[in-house]
Parts: C-alpha cells; structure tokens; sequence
C-alpha cells in the first residue's frame, strides 16, 4: 500500500503575503537570454588561472600587460598560460595587440561592466553594523 503525500496550499495568512515563506523579489531576475549569454564569461574566470591573469592585467600599469610579464608570475608552461589568455580572449574579457614579438593583453571594460551590472544590481550589500 502506497503512502500518499498532503498536498500543500497556502493557508489564509500566506495568501494575503502575512506569513508567507518566501520574501518578494526585489529586483528583475535575469532572463534567460541573458543567463545564456553571461554564462560562457563566467565559466571563462571560473578558473583560478584565468582569473589570476585577469587581475594582473588589471594591476599593471596603463592597464595592459604585455605577455612577458604574465608568464613569469606562474609557474606554468607559456602554451598554458597562452591557452587561459585564449580562453579568455574568446570570452570576450581580454583583448591583445601585437607588437613586434610580445603580445599585449588589456581588459574589456564594456564586457566586465556587463558582468558587474548582472551582479550588482541583484546582490543585497549587507548594511553596515
């Protein structure tokens, strides 16, 4: 003999929102769209690599850091680290110019705006105690 489960509604003080479980949304939740199309950049810094090379791109001065300077803050094969700035380029994150025999990578910043926005505008900032 199989057990049946209650079914579950809201009571009279849920149904008016008194109660209620859950806190109303606060914000629009991203689409679907957009869910699909931040997601391949937010796999592309999944990495810890890559968002290493990130960031110092970002510290280095003039906001460009030439490939040079990249591989010898790893202890990574330069075809390695070449596959992450890759990765990252595709993404849309980096982009590279090159000069003579260095490459030089420096950040999007409408791409990394992008992802900012996604984040700021839907994560609570705790108030200050």
């Amino acid at each position: 003999m199989s057990k049946q489960l209650p079914i579950l509604t809201p009571g009279p003080a849920a149904a008016d929102g008194e109660g209620a479980c859950c806190t109303p949304l606060a914000c629009e939740p991203l689409s679907d769209a957009a869910a699909g199309e931040l997601a391949p950049l937010f796999k592309a810094l999944a990495d810890p690599v890559r968002l290493r090379l990130l960031s110092l791109i970002a510290c280095h001065e003039g906001g460009e850091a030439c490939v040079c300077d990249l591989t010898d803050a790893f202890e990574l094969t330069a075809p390695t680290i070449s596959h992450h700035l890759k990765v990252l380029k595709q993404a849309g994150l980096v982009d590279s110019e090159r000069r003579g025999t260095w490459v030089y990578y420096w950040l999007n910043p409408g791409v990394l705006e992008r992802l900012s926005a996604a984040l700021g505008s839907r994560v609570p900032v705790p108030a200050a105690s």
